[in-house]
């Protein structure tokens, strides 16, 4: 028998996290559009820090963390359903406690110097792989490193880097052996931006805080490479893969809190004599946004349940994240259409919103790149048809 409903423990901690979204993330909603409409960040570095401390005293602190470093260890459906609350606002707000999961396979050295840091919140990362001519295909990278004694020399240029202008550290991956081609050759580094490495803000339609990096004879030492010499693009692929139910997750919160405002507004908008929840066109946009939202939750959570169970999750992982990105893309389009005139001024937040949910249909691997995968797995038999969960 399968059994949907949440423990009592994920309930309890589901909604501890919706009230904290709701009392102290919600209200400032105002003000970010505010500070982002007069080209400010939305919050403060040091804003964003006193949030996420006063999460922590509400218990909030490192969902996936291990405890060993301090986190909750709650696993992936206990984070999935956090990010679901959290997706509910734009406020670029997320829970601390946190460390790329390439940190983890760091030495003790490095542990010390970059992850317990970047956990304790004292230390921002950015992880780099996406270049001007490697995006979806992350093999094709033209950064270089080339050995000089204990160091190694890096060259080259990152784009799109989530965080990039913020971080203090780079997780940066580049071509060591470019005799071996493709993807083997790339080597992971720790790069401190005290190292001579540069940050460009790059300009989007959206708000999302976006950088190009560039390299220009930086000297790293031998002893910052993460992992071993040469198999970085394994490293990348596992950072990508693991936390990918992440973003399907946000999208789910995202959706449902745009379509909570869609039902409000058409209840209250009466044209021609009636409140245009009455009407057949209305009433199927949200009937239809319900039903792709309900089907993005429950992929999403088994993808969670996947990684929780210790199975493969990349191919659900990667069902969730194509459906889930475009459910978004299209409720916001309907919210958006629902609400008329208003809708579309930036008096409301749907506007914003509809910048940002489009870069999910990129970002995190392009709605091509997922069909692609979906499909593979499917000719080679790593997915097949007419299975139950796993």
């Amino acid at each position: 028998m399968l059994d949907f409903s949440l423990s009592d423990e994920q309930r309890i901690f589901r909604d501890s996290v919706r009230s904290f979204i709701d009392k102290e993330i919600i209200p400032l909603e105002t003000q970010v559009l505010r500070n982002e409409r007069e080209g400010r960040p939305g919050l403060e570095r040091g804003q964003l820090r006193d949030l996420q401390l006063k999460a922590k005293s509400a218990g909030l602190w490192g969902f996936t963390t291990p405890k060993e470093y301090g986190g909750a260890g709650l696993g992936a459906i206990m984070n999935s359903l956090a990010c679901i609350e959290r997706g509910r606002t734009f406020v670029p707000f997320r829970f601390g406690g946190y460390g790329d999961n390439i940190l983890f396979s760091g030495t003790d050295s490095q542990k010390q110097q970059y992850l317990i840091p970047t956990i304790n919140g004292e230390r921002a990362s950015c992880f780099a792989i996406t270049e001007s001519g490697a995006g979806s295909d992350a093999s094709a990278i033209r950064t270089r490193a080339v050995r000089d004694g204990d160091h190694w020399i890096i060259n080259g240029e990152k784009t799109f880097i989530s965080g990039g202008n913020e971080a203090d550290f780079v997780i940066v991956f580049a071509v060591t052996d470019p005799s071996r081609g493709g993807s083997g050759g790339i080597t992971c580094f720790l790069v401190d931006r005290g190292m001579g490495w540069r940050s460009q803000p790059i300009a989007t339609m959206g708000e999302a805080s976006l950088a190009s990096l560039v390299f220009e004879d930086v000297r790293v030492p031998s002893s910052n490479i993460v992992g071993e010499l040469g198999w970085g693009f394994q490293l990348a692929m596992k950072w990508i893969s693991s936390g990918l139910y992440e973003v399907p997750s946000l999208l789910v919160g995202s959706s449902e809190r745009l379509l909570e405002m869609a039902i409000q507004h058409s209840k209250k908008r009466v044209s021609m004599g009636h409140p245009i929840a009455q009407y057949q066109a209305v009433q199927w946009q949200i009937a239809d946004s319900h039903v792709e939202i309900e089907a993005v939750k429950y992929l999403t959570l088994l993808a969670a349940w996947q990684v929780d169970s210790g199975h493969d999750a990349r191919h659900t992982s990667s069902i969730a994240k194509l459906m889930g990105s475009i459910t978004a893309d299209k409720v916001v389009d309907r919210v958006m259409q629902i609400h008329g005139g208003i809708g579309y001024t930036k008096e409301l937040p749907i506007e914003r919103w509809y910048r940002e949910l489009r870069m999910y249909r990129i970002q995190d691997g392009t709605d091509e790149i997922q069909r692609r995968t979906i499909a593979r797995n499917l000719f080679k038999g790593h997915a097949r048809l007419g299975g139950i969960g796993v």
